[in-house]
């Protein structure tokens, strides 16, 4: 009778903690709509017939849930870049270096191989892609596996060195001749497929698939568990003959190949071309999503997809009310501070 009363009682405390997190995500979420709200009424909108728009668009239609969905890849898989990491205690803030690294490597194979057909040469843009993130984050791995400088800072830093060596590329060597400010578009076979008679390539399915992979590694691998224990104390796992110098700078090549399977997603799906300054900071927004989700997979794909509604609907009402697309920032940088407040007040006590 008492292990049947225990057993109630655990089943009771787990209910109660879904329910905190539920009731704390959806007041987030209320607290950021009246904030932004209050955004848009001073800058003479109507927020509720703004959030009309911005709904109807987005989820209303078949062609902005597509749109909406063509968002969502590359943050989520920058998400994901930043989130793997974070399992083993690092911070990978370079997810838009990464990416820009992984545009660059995979650009190079578009122009040097266009004479293969596509199912040869897509996965040696995937390749490089990810090999240019790989070797991007590497950097911030090794450093900080040798002791000498945080991740942090190295990934941050880089992150401005990558679009100048892109830029070098594109104005030096690899402009069209029709414009310096880019290459020549991607042959055919260099594009990625598109589904649904939409923009929805096939990095959105990988994306889908990593995602899926990431909750495997955590919950059912060795990896998995060795991560958390590295995660929960890196000095008693090290004792314990856990590798955890190996560890760093692995997962942080493995989330940096992730960013720069973003970048080449982007120039190969959604672009068809590289461009200088291509990302309006998808890395960093992909950095925000890991941060609001804590890390979790499921959270990271609902937290994505909302960002994503919020960043697609924000282009509209630029269209319809002359909403300038700073706001839409203001209110993701809203969002942000709402999350990392912790606003425990909306908890309930478990007892």
């Amino acid at each position: 009778m008492l292990q049947k009363n225990n057993k109630v009682d655990q089943k009771n405390s787990k209910l109660d903690k879904v329910l905190n997190q539920v009731l704390s995500y959806v007041g987030m979420v209320l607290i950021v709509l009246i904030l932004f709200g209050l955004i848009l009424l001073i800058s003479g909108s109507d927020p509720i017939k703004s959030y009309q728009d911005i709904f109807s668009y987005t989820l209303g239609s078949r062609y902005g849930f597509t749109e909406v969905i063509v968002s969502m890849t590359p943050v989520l898989l920058t998400a994901l870049a930043v989130a793997l990491p974070t399992r083993v205690g690092l911070i990978n803030v370079g997810g838009e270096g990464q990416l820009y690294m992984g545009a660059c490597f995979a650009t190079w194979g578009a122009l040097t191989f266009s004479h293969l057909p596509g199912w040869v040469l897509l996965p040696i843009m995937i390749l490089l892609g990810m090999l240019g993130g790989a070797v991007w984050a590497f950097i911030p791995g090794l450093l900080k596996s040798l002791g000498l400088v945080n991740e942090t800072i190295t990934t941050l830093l880089l992150n401005s060195v990558a679009p100048m060596i892109v830029a070098f590329f594109v104005y030096g060597y690899w402009h069209s001749p029709m414009d310096t400010n880019k290459t020549a578009m991607f042959v055919p076979a260099a594009r990625l497929p598109r589904f649904f008679n939409s923009r929805i390539d096939l990095s959105f399915f990988i994306a889908l698939a990593l995602l899926i992979l990431f909750w495997l590694l955590l919950k059912y691998t060795r990896w998995g568990m060795e991560m958390k224990a590295i995660l929960g104390n890196a000095q008693a796992a090290k004792r314990n003959g856990i590798p955890i110098n190996r560890y760093w700078i692995i997962i942080m090549c493995a989330g940096g190949a992730i960013a720069g399977l973003a970048g080449m997603a982007q120039v190969s799906g959604f672009f068809g071309v590289l461009m200088a300054g291509f990302s309006r900071g998808v890395g960093f927004m992909g950095f925000l999503i890991s941060w609001m989700s804590f890390g979790d997979p499921l959270a990271i794909f609902i937290t994505s997809f909302v960002i994503s509604v919020i960043m697609t609907g924000g282009n509209y009402l630029q269209l319809t009310v002359g909403l300038p697309f700073a706001v839409i920032n203001i209110l993701l940088a809203f969002t942000l501070f709402i999350v990392l407040a912790k606003p425990v007040f909306l908890q309930r006590k478990v007892a």
